[in-house]
């Protein structure tokens, strides 16, 4: 796969941008590996949806640097997006189309669209040739929009909240089905979700951005294995937070508390008893309650 020298598919570095007063990106710096499925996390109006913009050259960096195959997608746009398959999460399809026509149709515009791969996912996806657009379900459009991202085979697929609004078997159709298979292959897919649930099952490494600014950027592995969730007891009340080492999170009230904390157990586990504590529950945090504490502390 040619691109920049880095071996990165996606490069972006100090990006900020600027909507009048409002800053949605502040100094954004990430990369996605070839092979990736990388979770792009964050409450909505978080910046993610522009973070995708200028990976696809809709915007121009104010400042920083966007790289996509090595290539600057605003000044070779046809470069980088032939390249690519992007499911919006307005899905942005034809109304007035029909499932077929729509097919026909986005394969005119790219020379490696695979037609008995995209006739088996239509197929999976339970999708009439003869249906229009506009009649099919929500969950239906999304899986119509994904159709025509991945049948091209992209090097990078990028899904912008591609489960928004649909029930949980469609989420799991398009989440599990398919973006495991475009990773399979080789391909590299980033996804953007506020659904924290959904990235921690099918994503190997996460960035969480919040208001604009990159709050963590690991692999799902390591986040697993350096954030602890504990229950501590001591003999006598704490009015205060207590004091230990990596804590991001704590509650609790007299002798009791819970901490959410990064760092290894054991060093954690011996300042607990050098202030008379004890650990009396231990367990992995969810990604969702390691977002919550990292953005509320």
């Amino acid at each position: 796969m040619e691109g920049h020298e880095s071996g990165a598919v996606m490069e972006v570095s100090g990006l900020s941008r600027r909507f009048g007063r409002k800053e949605a990106l502040s100094d954004v710096t990430l990369q996605v590996q070839p092979g990736q499925v990388f979770g792009l996390v964050g409450e909505n109006g978080a910046g993610k949806t522009t973070l995708i913009q200028h990976l696809l050259g809709a915007y121009t960096a104010q400042s920083g640097t966007v790289r996509v195959f090595g290539i600057d997608p605003v000044y070779d746009p046809t470069a980088v997006l032939s390249r690519i398959g992007y499911l919006s999460e307005d899905r942005d399809l034809p109304l007035w189309m029909r499932v077929g026509e729509l097919m026909r149709y986005t394969q005119a515009f790219y020379p490696n669209w695979d037609e008995v791969y995209a006739e088996r996912l239509r197929e999976e996806f339970g999708l009439p040739t003869s249906a229009r657009i506009k009649a099919l379900s929500r969950g239906e459009k999304a899986k119509a929009g994904l159709l025509v991202a991945v049948a091209h085979r992209p090097d990078l697929l990028m899904l912008d909240e591609p489960s928004s609004g649909l029930d949980p078997v469609a989420r799991q159709d398009i989440l599990a089905a398919v973006v495991r298979t475009v990773a399979e292959e080789g391909r590299t897919v980033v996804f953007s979700s506020h659904l924290l649930e959904e990235v921690e099952r099918v994503a190997d490494h996460v960035a969480m951005i919040h208001e604009g600014r990159v709050a963590l950027d690991m692999p799902m592995d390591a986040i697993k294995a350096t954030h602890h969730k504990y229950v501590i007891r001591w003999p006598e009340p704490r009015p205060e937070r207590p004091d230990l080492p990596g804590v991001i999170h704590a509650a609790g009230e007299g002798r009791e508390w819970g901490v959410l904390c990064e760092g290894e157990e054991q060093a954690f586990a011996q300042a607990v008893r050098a202030t008379g504590g004890e650990i009396v529950e231990s367990s992995v945090p969810t990604l969702e309650a390691i977002f919550v504490a990292r953005v509320s502390a």
